[in-house]
This record gives structure tokens, sequence and C-alpha cells, in this order.
């Protein structure tokens, strides 16, 4: 039996980047991948510039709750995304890892947070254009 490929995308929070990821993989990786996100010491919630910053891009994250690893603890990951959070993402096993070193934006300005939404944006469709290379994956 054939299943989609699963990418994780991992921050410390889960609040803004991993969100982001996740929100973008969903919206242009529909039928191609199933994507996820998480933290390694989740927010109590998803930040709301991160929600209003998305939806300005037709992504809602409105529904989205900030999870910890420990929830994808055993499952089976293809890629797993890091997000500039070092130390703080412990190994997970995957075929693939990719570390992406963006700084946290929920300090920064509209601006630069958009800056950050962007720069998530253009890597999350290139992991999608290289995913249409991977092997369907069985299980």
């Amino acid at each position: 039996m054939s299943r989609l490929p699963r990418v994780l995308f991992v921050c410390v929070e889960n609040a803004c980047r991993s969100q982001m990821a996740e929100g973008f993989a969903r919206k242009y990786g529909a039928g191609q991948i199933e994507a996820f996100s998480a933290g390694s010491r989740p927010a109590e919630m998803v930040n709301p510039r991160a929600v209003a910053l998305m939806a300005e891009c037709g992504c809602d994250l409105s529904a989205h709750v900030s999870k910890p690893l420990s929830a994808f603890e055993g499952q089976v990951v293809d890629a797993l995304v890091t997000m500039g959070c070092g130390d703080a993402c412990p190994w997970l096993p995957a075929s693939r890892r990719l570390d992406w070193d963006l700084p946290d934006p929920k300090l920064l300005s509209d601006d630069a947070f958009r800056q950050v939404r962007d720069d998530i944006e253009q890597r999350v469709r290139e992991l999608l254009a290289d995913a249409r290379h991977w092997q369907n994956p069985t299980r």
C-alpha cells in the first residue's frame, strides 16, 4: 500500500516558522505530501501575527495549534525540516533532513516578519519541487 511522503517542520515554539511552513506545504502540496509541524518547547498558541500575515497569502492558520515533538514519536517521517532551533531541536529519524537557519520572526517588525514568511514560502516550494522526485514510500 502506498502513501504520501510525510514532512515534519520543527522550530522551538511551533508558533510561527514551522506553522507557516506547514501552511504553505498544505496549500501547495495538497495531494503530493502530508505536512505537519511541531515544536521542541511548544507555545500555548500559534502567534496571532503569523495567523494574520499568512492570511494575506491565502493560508488559514486560525485552527492550527502548537504541538510538541513528542506527538510524533514512533511515526515515519520522510523529511524533517528544522528551522533555526539548533540544539533545541532533538534528532528524529527521517530519510531527508534539512536545516533552514531562519530567524524567529515573533519580535520582528511586520515587514521583517513578512520577509521570513516569504523566505519560508520559497523554501517550501523548492522542497515540494524536490519531493516530486522522491520515490513513493510504501508502508
